[in-house]
This record gives C-alpha cells, structure tokens and sequence, in this order.
C-alpha cells in the first residue's frame, strides 16, 4: 500500500531499532532523521519533510511492534520518519517579527512555543546552542504539526545578534524580556524587531542581555501583590507575541 507517497512495507526488527534510536539525539544527527507520531502531527509534517518511513497498526504494524518504537505512554498508532530539514538562516528583513531563544531547555516548552509561533505567524525561531532540540520526541509532539511551518535555527545567539545589528538594513530593535524591563502596556512597544525569550530558571544570558535595546517585562497584578517569581516562559512567550500582534 503507498500513502503519502511511501509504499509501506511490513515493519522489521532493523526499522524498530532504528526508530527507537532517534529517541537520542545522537543519532538523530549522525542520520539526519527524527520520529514523529500520531496521525494529525504526521500529515501535516508530510507537508515540508521528506517522509522516510510510515507505520500503521493494523497495516504494516502490530501493536506490540508500534509500543516498541514509541516513546508515548499511550502510543498513536501512527509513527513516522522523516529526513531533517536542512536550512542555514540568513539574517533577513522581510519577517517583522523573529523570535530568539537563550537556553530554553524543556522540550515542551520549546514545542509549545513553536506551535504559539506558527499562530501567531512568527515564521522564524533562531535558538541558542543551549536550546533544546527541536527534533527531540517530546518537542515534534508538543507542536502538533506546527514544525511544517516554523524553522529552527541554531546558532550562536550572542555573535549573531552583533551580526543582526550591523548587516540589517535598516535600525530593527532587539527587544529582551527582562525582569527590570518596562511594562510592555504601558509603554509603546516596537513594530518589528528581534524578540528574545531567556532561560525557564535564569533569564536571559548576561551576554544577550548586553545587546538588549528594549527591555520590557509582563507585570503582574494586582501591582506590587505577592505572586509567583516568574511565568513559564511558553505562557510569557504567548502573552508577548498576542500583545505584538495587537498592536500590528
């Protein structure tokens, strides 16, 4: 049977070891390939990914093959392979809005924040090298799909928030959310720019935070009220980007 334009052929005891190798981010590099499950988050990452492999309960797998590769509590049913996308990020002008990410490390918050990204049309996400992989499972799960449309890129953020200042055409500000910042609802808030999400236990890094122009802060309420000492960063992530488009 060929779906997806795959034919699916019975699963074997190489294609389970393979499958659950990419549970490790080592082999994910060495190959080039991650897993994705579920039938939903499946087709729509057959969108943008080169699908390798495809396997179906009750087709070319039994459910005892499909619990073996999962790395679900509850498998799916479905489980896919897919070639990594292979994307080199440019410093660009044509998206308003780019998302930066220092050292975000839960894979579900990383995959949480694609998938607010890709509705709130932020097309873009340039992680630091301390960031979670966006292959790993757990993120590709968390976003639903939402990897078809939203690219990753790892680099070094602080050398390349210097190059985002000196190649951008035209003054673009690199907007920090900083615990010192301004009430981002009280103060005007840029149209376009570089957004950066730091760390879910310490922030922004001192050396990102050293190329910050406009720091900005979600205040609590009521004002100066005993409350939690921070938001998740996901949640704060939705909260910035809703109040950016707001204003779009």
């Amino acid at each position: 049977m060929a779906i997806f334009g795959i034919i699916m052929e019975k699963v074997s005891k190489s294609q389970i070891k393979l499958v659950k190798s990419l549970q490790h981010k080592k082999f994910r590099d060495e190959l080039g390939l991650f897993v994705a499950e579920g039938e939903k988050c499946v087709s729509e990452l057959t969108k943008a990914f080169e699908l390798v492999h495809l396997f179906r309960e009750g087709e070319n797998a039994t459910r005892i093959e499909i619990e073996q590769m999962s790395g679900l509590k509850t498998p799916q049913g479905t489980i896919a392979v897919f070639k990594k996308r292979n994307t080199e990020y440019r410093v660009q002008n044509t998206d308003r809005i780019t998302l930066a990410l220092d050292g975000v490390q839960d894979p579900g918050n990383l995959g949480t924040i694609i998938r607010t990204c890709d509705w709130f049309g932020v097309h873009d996400i340039v992680c630091s090298l301390d960031t979670a992989d966006c292959y790993n499972p757990k993120v590709v799960q968390a976003t639903m799909g939402a990897l078809a449309r939203v690219r990753v890129h790892y680099v070094d953020l602080p050398a390349w928030l210097e190059e985002y200042r000196v190649q951008s055409t035209e003054y673009r500000p690199i907007i920090g959310t900083l615990l010192e910042g301004k009430n981002m609802y009280e103060s005007p808030l840029p149209k376009e720019g570089i957004i950066v999400m730091g760390n879910e236990g310490n922030g922004i890094s001192a050396a990102v935070r050293s190329l910050v122009t406009h720091p900005i802060r979600i205040p609590s309420y009521p004002k100066n009220a005993e409350t939690s000492e921070s938001l998740n960063v996901s949640i704060a992530t939705a909260i910035v980007l809703a109040e950016f488009r707001r204003k779009d």
